[in-house]
């Protein structure tokens, strides 16, 4: 299952979103345990790919809760700055051609590797920022501990 936003068939409508950047698309395909949503937003020539896990099967009014209620939270809680993608202009499609594009997309289920990538670059970004904290962590831990250390230490010879 794939929705694109906007979501219409006429292609100029979609050529003047593309031309201003704005151009979301939500893919939803089974991956051998779970069904998984992946949202590629395409924003002043850069693509961010995100990943969604929804479990089960996913019910129309499930993905339309998703869409208006966690979606912009899932976006916005991303650092990544996205695959920059080359510059390539949409033209008028034929209808015909249109409709063979978008039955082709729909048997193919997954996602592009422009995604994958993004979504990679994603996950490198929290490895980088979790690898952060936690030497933050031990460090402050450390610290804690030579301040006890020493505090016990002059407790212990506070009378001589």
């Amino acid at each position: 299952m794939s929705v694109t936003f906007p979501s219409s068939g006429c292609p100029s409508f979609f050529h003047i979103f593309y031309e201003e950047g704005i151009v979301m698309k939500l893919t939803i395909y089974y991956d051998g345990q779970f069904w998984v949503g992946v949202i590629e937003a395409v924003n002043s020539g850069k693509l961010r790919a995100f990943r969604h896990v929804f479990g089960k099967e996913p019910k129309d009014p499930e993905v339309l809760d998703f869409i208006h209620h966690q979606l912009l939270h899932t976006i916005s809680q991303t650092e990544q700055e996205g695959v920059s993608l080359k510059g390539q202009r949409q033209k008028k499609i034929n209808p015909k051609r249109l409709q063979r594009q978008v039955s082709k997309e729909v048997k193919h289920a997954g996602v592009t590797s422009k995604a994958q990538e993004a979504i990679k670059l994603e996950l490198e970004a929290r490895k980088q920022k979790k690898k952060q904290l936690t030497k933050e962590m031990r460090e402050y831990e450390k610290e804690q501990k030579y301040i006890l250390r020493k505090q016990k230490a002059k407790k212990k010879h506070r009378g001589k």
